[in-house]
């Protein structure tokens, strides 16, 4: 027998989303019942692998301790803000790193989404007699909240480094990490959407991964991309992960950045907008699937 993704109490019915059977009890607690269980379900699958979260952090160390030292005398960067002083490569791109950790994770969390599609856990869930919005954006959180621990851990690493934002900083950033890890995860759950098969994953995401974390301000600002193509530079400025970074590196010096914060929330509105809509089994892009 199929286990139940959700863990819900056996007597709680499933039904079709349209109008199955309702679990006992009152709304709220069958939505927090949920969300409770999605959260610890996956939570449990990250902590399960712990090759995972190694794999997250490998990727970001090897731009902190190899490429920053290669590139450190390749880049001269200037006072700008959120900074006060001069500043070493490490400390400029340690925000686009943290980006790089919920982009990664916001596709690793996509393939998941795609692979349990196909093995049908992913339509079961989907069938539990809650709003489907809802099971996504639980699914969503899960994701996002792994990102988070992913982007402390590395944190801490690059503290012990002699990376060191105000005290403060760490914690201000946090909002930052979660609105980057929702607007990614969001991302990854649109494109769950659209790929019909697992062998077409990986094409998809270095099409999706590439463009967004080399076209930013991740590894070097945008003033130093004008110099050699204005037109470069525009195009990176319209990159939501390029909003996201600066927000992330502008919360670490308790700096507002009113338009980032603003971009970053609205292209996080538009990416589960259309996640919602693909997910839709009578309008989206998955309707042909059933």
């Amino acid at each position: 027998m199929t286990p139940d993704p959700l863990h819900l109490s056996p007597n709680i019915p499933h039904g079709g989303p349209g109008g199955g059977a309702r679990p006992p009890g009152p709304a709220a607690g069958r939505y927090l019942t949920a969300l409770g269980a999605i959260l610890h379900r996956e939570l449990a699958r990250f902590l399960g692998q712990k090759s995972r979260l190694v794999a997250a952090l490998v990727r970001p160390l090897v731009w902190l301790l190899v490429f920053a030292a290669g590139f450190r005398a390749a880049l001269g960067l200037s006072i700008t803000p959120p900074y006060q002083t001069y500043i070493t490569y490490e400390t400029y791109i340690l925000p686009g790193l943290l980006g790089m950790i919920c982009l990664f994770n916001g596709m690793q969390s996509s393939l998941a989404l795609v692979y349990d599609r196909e093995v049908g856990s992913m339509r079961l869930l989907l069938t539990a007699p809650l709003p489907r919005g809802w099971l996504l954006f639980a699914k969503l959180l899960a994701g996002t909240l792994i990102s988070l621990l992913q982007c402390l851990v590395f944190l801490g690493i690059g503290y012990a480094w002699g990376i060191r934002p105000p005290l403060a900083g760490l914690v201000a950033v946090i909002p930052a990490l979660l609105l980057t890890g929702l607007m990614l995860g969001a991302l990854g759950l649109l494109l769950s959407s659209l790929i019909r098969q697992l062998e077409n994953f990986a094409g998809v995401m270095n099409f999706v991964i590439f463009p967004m974390f080399f076209l930013s301000s991740a590894l070097y600002p945008l003033w130093k991309m004008a110099e050699a193509s204005p037109a470069l530079a525009r195009a990176c400025a319209l990159n939501p992960f390029t909003q996201a970074v600066e927000l992330i590196r502008f919360s670490l010096y308790l700096t507002p950045n009113w338009p980032a914060l603003g971009w970053t929330c609205l292209a996080t509105a538009i990416f589960a907008a259309a996640a919602l809509y693909g997910y839709d089994s009578a309008r989206g892009f998955t309707r042909a699937k059933g």
